[in-house]
């Protein structure tokens, strides 16, 4: 006997999948709720599909992989890239307050921070995610800055500058050592503003003198 229902909901008669603006922001709703409660390396697409009543290879359709999933749920909240490019701008006296600034309210909010949190955690845990994530911040911040401040060796200092933005984060955010986690923000713009602008903009050696 033949079935006459038809293709499945979401489906074509050719096999792709279909969804609406409303499906899409449904899985993103659940992926960003399991990977914040689970963590990256335990979620499964098949578990969000589950929980979102769809097809999993609807969410393959929609995000290509888990990754890129878990990096369309990064958006919607904070990317880092992006928080440093609003803090560039302005005098480069104070572009290290500036940053630190920005950073940590974005890193102290909890809405916005924790999802960060998951993200540093998951690299941890997946090589193909860390290779992913260094692609990505390579580019778009320590290339990013270099291009900003200019001058000899921009690509060092650029690279050291955002190496100690790194330190504060996994001293503060993912180990929590004290007393940098319970510091306030001000407290740790005062501390470290002088020693990263001093990276950022520091002055060539100049080049020893030649004995006869």
């Amino acid at each position: 006997m033949m079935n006459k229902s038809g293709p499945a909901p979401g489906r074509t008669g050719r096999g792709r999948r279909r969804g609406s603006p409303d499906t899409r922001a449904q899985i993103l709703a659940v992926a960003r709720r399991r990977f914040l409660a689970d963590g990256y390396a335990k979620v499964t697409l098949r578990s969000i599909a589950a929980e979102a009543d769809v097809d999993a290879a609807l969410i393959s359709y929609f995000f290509g992989s888990k990754k890129g999933l878990f990096g369309a749920v990064l958006g919607l909240l904070a990317n880092p890239p992006d928080v440093l490019a609003s803090a560039l701008p302005g005098d480069p006296a104070t572009l290290p307050e500036r940053v630190l600034r920005a950073m940590l309210g974005t890193w102290d909010d909890p809405e916005r921070g924790r999802p960060l949190m998951v993200m540093v955690r998951a690299a941890t845990q997946d090589a193909e995610l860390t290779r992913l994530l260094r692609d990505v911040l390579g580019r778009e911040m320590i290339d990013r800055t270099a291009e900003h401040v200019g001058g000899p060796d921009a690509g060092h200092r650029a690279a050291a500058f955002n190496a100690q933005l790194a330190g504060v984060i996994f001293s503060r955010y993912i180990f929590a050592l004290e007393p940098m986690a319970s510091m306030t923000a001000d407290e740790i713009i005062a501390a470290l503003a002088p020693g990263m602008r001093a990276v950022l903009y520091r002055r060539p050696r100049p080049s020893p003198r030649r004995t006869m």
